[in-house]
């Protein structure tokens, strides 16, 4: 099944902003002070994803790994960073483990997918990689976050029963496995609540993209199926070691909890 793509040009991008102009209104109406946001996000969407085009057909052209795997690493190296920038912790210093965390899980499973599930050959090449690996990262960063914001929010909050337990002789593991378990567990629900409603609440980017472009239906679910089971094993595998990694600097000599009552 061969569909012609439908070009979209600048003025139709224009009309779009119809609603972002909508959003703008309801924010200033209902007060919600969202309007700077909005303009600096409609900005920063345009630009950066210009941006990226440009460099994705500079990339392609190119074909060499060391450009995409800079690329990758590029992409890896700024989601740890918006991370950084969204969880306002001062007390524990996380970024260095949450970069190594990610880099781990993102490079595993994106070559994982590439070289033996879809079987490209090379497993770097462009068109593949950095599209697969740049959902791997979009869809499991905010997954990370969430284990990594749940972890030191519940060590804060439940202190002084860590504190006791690690009173009574308890090592710091010990003391943090409920904690542990609870923020791996809310980074990889989102991904899990996706796999259940997926194909009968919404139909995922990937395999939307594949259809607009005149791919057989059948073809494009096989390539969402291989997405949605790679961001739940990114997921699991980022949260993992974040959580690991972290909760080890929140525990200085002696096994005594370095989080303390505000953020400061």
């Amino acid at each position: 099944m061969t569909t012609e793509i439908v070009s979209i040009g600048l003025g139709q991008l224009a009309i779009g902003l119809v609603f972002i102009l909508l959003a703008g209104l309801a924010s200033l109406h209902h007060a919600l002070r969202l309007e700077k946001d909005l303009l600096v996000g409609t900005v920063r969407t345009f630009v950066q994803l210009f941006l990226l085009g440009y460099i994705l057909i500079f990339i392609f052209k190119l074909d060499k790994a060391v450009f995409v795997l800079f690329v990758f690493g590029f992409m890896i190296f700024f989601a740890a960073w918006e991370i950084r920038s969204r969880i306002k912790e001062k007390q524990v210093t996380f970024f260095w483990p949450l970069l190594v965390s990610m880099a781990i899980s993102y490079i595993i499973v994106s070559y994982m997918v590439t070289a033996v599930v879809i079987g490209v050959t090379p497993w770097w090449k462009p068109q593949y990689f950095i599209p697969i690996g740049g959902m791997v990262i979009g869809n499991s960063m905010n997954a990370i976050a969430i284990a990594l914001e749940r972890l030191l929010g519940e060590l804060r909050k439940r202190r002084h029963e860590v504190e006791a337990m690690l009173s009574l002789g308890a090592d710091y593991k010990e003391a943090s496995r409920d904690i542990l378990s609870n923020a791996m567990r809310a980074g990889m629900i989102p991904s899990i609540n996706s796999m259940m409603a997926v194909g009968i609440v919404f139909i995922p980017g990937m395999m939307t993209g594949q259809i607009l472009a005149g791919a057989d239906p059948l073809q494009a679910v096989r390539y969402q199926i291989v997405v949605m089971i790679m961001l739940v094993g990114s997921t699991a595998i980022g949260s993992l070691l974040v959580v690991y990694l972290v909760r080890k600097r929140c525990f200085g000599k002696g096994e005594r909890l370095l989080l303390q009552p505000g953020n400061d």
